[in-house]
């Protein structure tokens, strides 16, 4: 099975599984991605207004839409919506001016995601079907990319930053939170971990992320950790993996995290037409 297929048909059994049932156990691997990188990221506050399966289909790591100031009239372009959560918050805060994508390539996904819509009376949202590898808008048509713990589901990161960066307008601001690795862990173990804090995915160690945003073009890359999983987080998992989890603990203790991470589209230089001042086009 492709990365690709597996990825659609886990995501598609987990919106079945929210529309059918609301309370999946914890850690059950047909549905859900356990505690404790899927819980406390929203405040009550933040959700209290939206559908409950919006909030009940959130899988990410982290909450990029309380860490990147959004304004009003912005586009924002949420890599990997799910069930729509992080769309959702940010279309109120873009305002009826602003308009808020979501982009999934989960038929079921994308069905409750525009239920959720539906319910929620939101007008400034739209739901696109599309791999974040190949993202079906325009050159510099977004103000904002967010991503909730998904680009590290990509086999091919570095096409998906580069995505990021061609529908960025100049000046735009890419805000993710994704599941990174900080510094050298065996193959086996980094593997097991793997499968547990990303559910199915390969994070990328934090040097190799910076190292591919640049590469991508962004500037101004920032690698925030907001959360750190420790040997505890991860025991059971790991037992019934069959691993000695006491003896691994010092060779994994620190080393795999969630982050918040930002960067930025430069903005375009003069004298593009049009950018350019008159004192600017006569000198």
């Amino acid at each position: 099975m492709g990365n690709q297929t597996a990825v659609r048909e886990k995501y598609g059994s987990i919106a079945r599984s929210v529309t059918q049932s609301p309370a999946p156990a914890c850690c059950d691997p047909a549905t859900r991605c356990c505690d404790p990188i899927t819980k406390d990221l929203y405040n009550a506050y933040a959700t209290g207004a939206l559908p409950e399966n919006a909030v009940l289909a959130s899988l990410g790591c982290g909450n990029p839409t309380a860490l990147i100031e959004l304004k009003e009239g912005e586009t924002v372009l949420d890599l990997g919506s799910g069930g729509g959560i992080d769309v959702l918050l940010s279309a109120k805060r873009v305002g009826p001016t602003g308009r808020a994508y979501g982009l999934d390539m989960t038929d079921d996904m994308l069905a409750l995601a525009r239920e959720n819509q539906r319910q929620a009376g939101a007008v400034n949202v739209e739901f696109l079907k599309g791999e974040i590898e190949n993202i079906p808008l325009q050159d510099n048509s977004v103000d904002v990319v967010i991503s909730n713990c998904v680009i590290n589901l990509s086999r091919d990161k570095s096409r998906v930053l580069r995505e990021a960066f061609r529908v960025l307008r100049p000046g735009g601001r890419l805000a993710v939170s994704d599941v990174v690795v900080r510094g050298e862990v065996p193959a086996s173990v980094r593997q097991s971990m793997l499968l547990w804090v990303g559910c199915i995915a390969g994070a990328l160690e934090e040097s190799d992320y910076r190292a591919k945003l640049v590469a991508a073009g962004f500037v101004d890359v920032d690698l925030e950790p907001t959360r750190t999983y420790d040997i505890e987080d991860a025991r059971v998992f790991l037992t019934g993996a069959g691993i000695a989890v006491d003896e691994i603990a010092p060779l994994v203790e620190g080393k795999f995290l969630s982050a918040f991470i930002r960067a930025t589209k430069p903005n375009a230089p003069c004298c593009v037409p049009g950018c350019c001042d008159t004192v600017g086009a006569r000198a």
